[in-house]
């Protein structure tokens, strides 16, 4: 590393930065704890809100789907009713998923500031260049995973709900689900999203770097849809609908981000003709 190049922050050793990224870690963990009690706190609001919300039928999702259907004259679109029901068959069920989903809402709202401190440790190690091509990394990072989460909440979780509730082999067969079990569907499939959505901003720092091109990613399509899928599989239950339904907008980042790709090609191009006119 040049000098002019070198972070302007004094040097430190490698026991110091240990030291610094260790304090990074607390506070982010600080944070996503101080979220994760009031979320603990607020039991009725986010048990009986958020994360059963996908299980009743005045969801946003269902009530947005029956205006569509008076829309479309098609009654086959409202959902009125979710046949099963949810059980606690465990002593500590009740108590452990209550433990469990204030973690994930507390991770889920803290995560932009987490993300902030991680970024704060590995931005002074960065080279001049890198540090102006990762400008605005935490809003665009933290962009991207909450609306994964809204598409996963919103989207993927109730027609994915809606599907395996209404699933039957036969009729005398009745769901009854546990708890345990549709909590961690919900976390599942809206952690998966969030995390699926930083797509693009995997392939802008990958482009930066020169390890991947547009050629490129249009070369293999073929292949990215067939890693989708399967991607798809193994981050959501086993059935079909959310299935698809995360790997759709998958394809759609896929395409939105050989654009990214594309645009970040031209301006590398611009600027070396540029230093080459100078």
């Amino acid at each position: 590393m040049s000098q002019s190049e070198q972070s302007p922050e004094k040097e430190m050793s490698f026991l110091d930065h240990l030291e610094e990224l260790r304090w990074h870690i607390i506070r982010s963990l600080v944070a996503i704890f101080i979220f994760a009690i009031l979320a603990f706190l607020a039991k009725d609001f986010v048990f009986g809100i958020i994360i059963l919300g996908p299980s009743k039928p005045d969801f946003w999702t269902f009530r947005m789907l029956c205006k569509a259907a008076v829309w479309l004259n098609s009654d086959a679109l409202c959902i009125r009713e979710l046949d099963f029901i949810i059980q606690s068959r465990k002593m500590t069920g009740q108590v452990t998923m209550h433990i469990t989903s204030s973690f994930v809402i507390g991770l889920i709202v803290a995560f932009p500031y987490a993300f902030w401190e991680i970024w704060r440790f590995v931005r002074p190690g960065l080279y001049e260049k890198e540090r102006k091509i990762s400008s605005g990394a935490t809003f665009f990072v933290s962009l991207l995973f909450m609306i994964g989460v809204l598409f996963g909440y919103f989207i993927i979780t109730p027609l994915s709900v809606n599907f395996l509730a209404s699933y039957k082999v036969d009729p005398s067969v009745m769901n009854e689900f546990d708890l345990g079990s549709y909590v961690s569907t919900v976390t599942m499939l809206v952690l998966a999203c969030a995390f699926l959505f930083q797509l693009p901003i995997i392939v802008y720092f990958l482009t930066q770097a020169g390890i991947i091109t547009p050629s490129l990613m249009r070369r293999y399509r073929k292949h990215a849809i067939v890693v989708i899928l399967v991607l798809g599989a193994l981050l959501t239950p086993p059935e079909p609908v959310s299935q698809v339904l995360i790997a759709i907008p998958l394809f759609a980042l896929y395409q939105m981000s050989i654009f990214i790709s594309s645009a970040v090609m031209r301006s590398q191009r611009r600027k070396e003709m540029k230093e080459a006119n100078e």
